[in-house]
């Protein structure tokens, strides 16, 4: 368990990645490890795109400066969600856990945020997604062209920000 834990200190947004594809096999892997993940009432309203063709992630990159870290990725996985009460609570979860089982593999990842973005639209065109999703996340996938780009970096001391009973 401690290695658990050890593991969860040290994942890191990568933005940066070796020109490597990833195995369809891991790809598959992590997507089944974000099935996994927490959700409202058991709704799991969740859909994922995963899109390797280089030409859409480049185009998927190119939506606006928070998409930039698509930008050379051998990978992205495109999480939607169902309307529904807890669509962004229970994408969110499901965004954790492909960013942890990424990690888990050796694949760095960057979450690109979705929901309320102005370039929701386009995404969900571009991928033909049904009128009824909501683009929860773009997951940019690779392997890390840093050597240590795992290593722990200085985070706020719990003190700061842990607090009992009351604020």
């Amino acid at each position: 368990m401690e290695n658990l834990l050890k593991f969860l200190k040290e994942r890191r947004s990568v933005r940066a990645f070796q020109d490597k594809n990833i195995p369809k096999e891991q790809l598959q892997e992590i997507v089944d490890v974000a099935r996994f993940a927490p959700t409202a009432r058991n709704v799991q309203p969740w859909e994922f795109v995963v899109v390797t063709d280089k030409e859409k992630i480049a185009q998927l990159s190119d939506l606006g400066q928070n998409a930039k870290p698509l930008a050379g990725a051998a990978a992205c996985i495109v999480v939607f969600c169902a309307d529904s009460n807890y669509f962004l609570e229970d994408g969110s979860a499901a965004t954790c856990n492909i960013l942890l089982a990424a990690t888990a593999l050796g694949i760095g990842s960057c979450w690109i945020a979705g929901d309320k973005k102005p370039y929701c639209q386009q995404v969900n065109a571009l991928l033909a997604a049904p009128a009824n999703m909501k683009l929860i996340s773009m997951i940019a996938l690779g392997y890390p062209q840093e050597e240590n780009a795992f290593k722990i970096t200085p985070k706020r001391e719990l003190k700061e920000l842990l607090h009992w009973e009351k604020f």
